[in-house]
């Protein structure tokens, strides 16, 4: 293949290759690459005829098949999808029009009603009606030629610990270039069986959506209730013989830690990514111990360098003690650790996770002066402009050279003197036996360690545990045990959640 400077080139080879081959399957449709490939030339012909071009178009549909042909529809057109999805909080979607002010929407008609009540006033297009038209492809090949791969092609909004939605713009040429290596990494091939679990408004979807493009692979959107159903969720893995997932930590865990694997184990699958959060060592081996031939990998990347940028295969059996390492780098990306002052942390000194590479996205829509605070110049580099990315993570190498993450510099609090690390209260909690998972926040107004877990052991015990394990100064002062841990939407721990119950109980 020639130099490719546009995803959808991987769409044009792939129809010729496999045009009857199922893509993407939800639970009532199945749409074969030829069907992606009409339906998305229909919806970019419908934009382009309208006058549409080179500015954002929001996807506003549930999670089905003809949500991602709808992506593609509209790069066809030299556009660049916003997607998102009814289940997201009406203020939260207001916030992000406010920020867009979109010309024209893509809907289905559940959605249509939410567009109604937050008074949206530009062009909406039901997708069935928007495809049925003629594909011109004369008209897309003319917009086609004129594309270049640093063109924008989506805009993924995130909150990170704020709860404001920042919109972040990838181009092209981020995403061919993760999905290249990211591929390799998962050794994803024409035989690969894609489970997805993200939402489609998240950038972690790109794990499947384009290696299924370029591959002929097939991918599978697994019904969001089977992740509330570990037993049916793992005898679905089985029924759609599926053998790649790439998955958040706590849908790996809610399997494991509540026996599933125990009844069933899915005896398809080859390869587990996974990411978003650590992945506690005890439950871990129960992965390991029931799929002892399966590759396990974990995956660390910020929405802001495309998705994930660190990966670390594990090879040998874990034990209770053993923290799994991000690995190291994907091909064509550097990760830099660099001090408060800048400079890049010695051996065992921590820092912070800075990403240098094509994968780093464009920076956010509309706001300059946040793009301009993390997305730096390399201070490395006193020769030429080189941008850098400052994640927030604080990282170091352990004695084998693997990256380990360590907390959130956000996470990093003073305490009785000391600087601690809110990561590694968690870190020795959740290898407690019982303990399913346990989360640490700190109230800076009363100087008071939160713990929030879950699992069956008491409180007294969990306390006692942490004397016996932490430091004095880093014993919790209020540990609190919880039903189950608030997710936020794409499956990662609600951090603000938590903050909110507990200063609701403490009365704020």
């Amino acid at each position: 293949m020639d130099r490719q400077n546009n995803v959808l080139e991987y769409l044009d080879r792939i129809v010729t290759i496999y045009p009857d081959k199922a893509a993407y399957i939800d639970e009532k449709e199945t749409y074969t690459f030829s069907r992606v490939y009409e339906e998305a030339g229909k919806l970019g012909t419908r934009l382009l005829k309208d006058g549409f071009y080179k500015e954002p178009v929001v996807i506003f549909m549930r999670k089905q098949s003809r949500t991602i042909a709808a992506f593609f529809g509209i790069v066809s057109a030299g556009c660049y999808y916003v997607p998102l999805d009814e289940e997201l909080p009406e203020y939260r979607v207001e916030l992000i029009f406010q920020t867009l002010n979109p010309r024209a929407v893509v809907c289905d008609a559940s959605a249509a009603l939410m567009l109604e009540r937050i008074q949206y006033s530009g062009k909406v297009y039901q997708y069935e009606e928007a495809v049925q038209i003629h594909r011109d492809a004369e008209l897309l090949q003319n917009v086609r030629k004129k594309s270049i791969d640093t063109d924008a092609i989506y805009i993924v909004f995130t909150s990170g610990s704020t709860g404001i939605p920042k919109g972040v713009v990838a181009c092209h040429r981020s995403v061919i270039d993760y999905i290249e290596t990211l591929s390799d990494v998962l050794r994803v091939d024409e035989n690969t069986v894609f489970g997805n679990q993200a939402p489609l408004y998240v950038d972690a979807c790109l794990k499947e959506l384009y290696p299924t493009l370029k591959f002929g692979a097939t991918t599978y959107l697994i019904p969001k209730e089977l992740f509330m159903l570990p037993l049916k969720l793992v005898e679905y893995l089985n029924e759609k013989k599926i053998n790649t997932i790439c998955w958040v930590v706590p849908a790996l865990t809610f399997i494991s830690g509540l026996g599933a694997l125990e009844k069933e184990v899915p005896k398809y699958l080859k390869t587990v990514a996974f990411g978003s959060e650590v992945f506690p060592a005890k439950q871990f081996m129960i992965w390991q111990s029931k799929m002892p031939d399966t590759r396990f990998i974990n995956l660390y990347g910020p929405t802001e360098a495309t998705g994930m940028s660190c990966f670390y295969e594990i090879k040998k059996q874990w034990t209770p003690d053993d923290v799994i390492p991000i690995g190291g780098p994907f091909p064509n990306t550097e990760i830099m650790l660099l001090t408060e002052d800048n400079k890049p942390a010695g051996e065992g000194e921590q820092g912070e996770i800075c990403i240098r590479g094509t994968a780093l996205t464009l920076g956010y829509y509309k706001a300059f002066e946040k793009t301009g605070e993390v997305f730096v110049q390399n201070p490395l580099n006193q020769n030429y402009p080189e941008l850098i990315y400052r994640t927030g993570d604080i990282g170091r190498y352990n004695e084998e050279g693997d990256l380990m993450f360590l907390s959130r510099k956000d996470y990093q609090i003073k305490h009785m003197g000391h600087r601690i690390e809110l990561g590694e209260i968690e870190m020795v909690l959740n290898r407690m036996p019982g303990i399913l998972q346990a989360v640490s926040l700190f109230d800076q107004e009363k100087k008071k360690i939160i713990v929030y877990y879950t699992g069956e052991v008491s409180k007294a015990d969990a306390v006692l545990y942490c004397r016996e394990k932490l430091p004095r100064y880093m014993v919790p002062n209020l540990v609190e045990q919880i039903d189950q841990m608030p997710l936020t939407l794409n499956g990662k721990i609600d951090r603000l959640a938590l903050r909110a119950i507990y200063n609701n109980k403490k009365g704020v």
